[in-house]
């Protein structure tokens, strides 16, 4: 990197190492990176003065072993050690729950030392001085203040305050991609440390291309850069789409510090902005239709392969539920609408593909439907009608006739029932009539048999012996 500096070897990194970060360059605003072979963990930080190892480390792969804790020591010895690598002079920081020591480095080992606490009489109870250092025991946040140190003639040997707080957690980290040239990765932590706090922020392209593996054994190792401006984001330019990248994101105090790593892939992360220039405008003439356009974020950038895709959510403003509708254009033609009411609008877009997630709603964007010609026309009759009535005197006998506001329509419907019922009625007359008449004929022709054949029919019934 131009303009660099050569990384620093500390001591506490392995031979084996050493030997990867040899010879690596760092921001000019940085002296440290760190890297491992055949995995990420990587740190440009800032040099500043002595060396404390580490207290704690966490991990959120815990398959990384070795490796990984002795890339933390490193890290820690050149991160955090001394008061002044956090620009307050004359504080120390301890951790609550634990002993914490405050040393007079102005005292002999001979000459008696008395320690006395800004503010109050005596010193916290429990309290006690070992080989002229001040043991606090189980500090708790009420032992926080200035404390000071003196000889056996009163005179100050030193004066330091002691801030209190916790070792930093892992932070939660969440990346999304707003266009498919970059994307950002926020965190925040997870626990409250009460102490100042620094983040590194580095990444690691995973897949690799033959030549990328011959050129550089460890990947492309790089800074997430940190924007001053938003606080808890950093952002990777010029990313690969079809690529997959580990970031490590670092939590540093001055009592020890946390990571997080997390794999990211472009096509799972792609997010895109909410699109822009929503417009909403009724149709002449088409009481149910709103015509509806937009354009592409300003973020993402109009190349043919790497498309949008757009949903439309409306509802009548007195209305809870939405209509949804998917297209890949920019502009809709509503076709549903309500006439005379009311409507909201939104839009969203996602990749044309179907990538990563859907963005964000859109701002809203109103309009109302023009009203059916036809109802306003009677609308405004009947308005008419109304305030003549109303210029009028008012009649002093109540108007005999009733007045006749029925809908021709509602005329017509009840003509056309009234219809059907009279010709099932008839038709059921008929039936009857004609069946009274069938029975009545058949008694008719019984009755007028011939009378031979009824006298033929009595001889039959005879007994033959009368008949002979």
């Amino acid at each position: 990197m131009k303009g660099g500096k050569k990384a620093l070897i500390v001591p506490s990194v392995p031979a084996q190492l050493q030997d990867h970060c040899a010879g690596t360059l760092c921001p000019q605003n940085v002296s440290l990176l760190v890297q491992a072979s055949r995995d990420v963990f990587s740190a440009c930080v800032p040099i500043s003065g002595g060396v404390e190892p580490p207290r704690k480390m966490h991990s959120s792969i815990p398959s990384l072993g070795r490796v990984m804790v002795f890339l933390a020591a490193a890290l820690a010895s050149a991160s955090f050690a001394i008061p002044e690598d956090w620009g307050e002079e004359g504080v120390q920081y301890g951790q609550l729950g634990t002993d914490v020591t405050l040393s007079c480095p102005g005292a002999r080992a001979s000459s008696a030392v008395r320690w006395r606490r800004a503010g109050a009489a005596a010193l916290p109870e429990g309290s006690g001085i070992q080989q002229g250092s001040l043991v606090l025991p189980t500090a708790s946040p009420a032992l926080g203040g200035t404390y000071s140190c003196h000889g056996e003639d009163g005179s100050l040997l030193r004066s330091v305050s002691l801030r209190l707080g916790h070792l930093p957690g892992v932070p939660f980290v969440s990346c999304r991609a707003s266009d498919y040239e970059n994307f950002s990765c926020s965190w925040t932590s997870s626990v409250e440390t009460f102490l100042p706090t620094r983040y590194i922020t580095t990444y690691r392209k995973k897949s690799l291309t033959g030549e990328e593996k011959r050129r550089n054994k460890n990947g492309h190792v790089g800074l997430c850069l940190q924007d001053p401006s938003r606080p808890g984001t950093c952002t990777v330019h010029r990313s690969e789409f079809w690529s997959s990248y580990r970031l490590n994101i670092t939590e540093v105090n001055p009592l020890g510090f946390s990571y997080r790593l997390l794999d990211v892939t472009m096509q799972a992360i792609i997010k895109p902005d909410p699109p822009e220039g929503l417009v909403v405008e009724p149709i002449p003439l088409a009481p149910r239709r709103l015509h509806v356009s937009w354009k592409y974020p300003s973020s993402w950038p109009k190349e043919p392969h790497f498309q949008l895709r757009f949903r439309l959510q409306y509802r009548p403003v007195i209305h809870r539920s939405w209509s949804v509708v998917e297209t890949v254009n920019l502009s809709e033609v509503i076709t549903d609408a309500f006439a005379g009411l009311e409507h909201v609008v939104q839009v969203s877009a996602k990749d044309f593909l179907d990538a990563g997630n859907w963005s964000e709603w859109s701002a809203e964007a109103r309009a109302t439907p023009v009203r059916d010609l036809a109802s306003t026309a009677s609308a405004e009759t009947t308005t008419d009608a109304r305030l003549e009535s109303l210029a009028e005197e008012p009649s002093q006998a109540p108007n005999p006739e009733p007045i006749n506001g029925s809908d021709p329509l509602e005329k017509m419907a009840v003509l056309v029932s009234l219809g059907i019922f009279a010709f099932f009625i008839l038709a059921a007359v008929l039936v009857i009539t004609i069946l009274i008449w069938l029975r009545v004929r058949k008694h008719g022709k019984d009755k007028t048999k011939p009378s031979f054949l009824v006298a033929a029919t009595h001889l039959k019934a005879l007994p033959k012996a009368q008949i002979l």
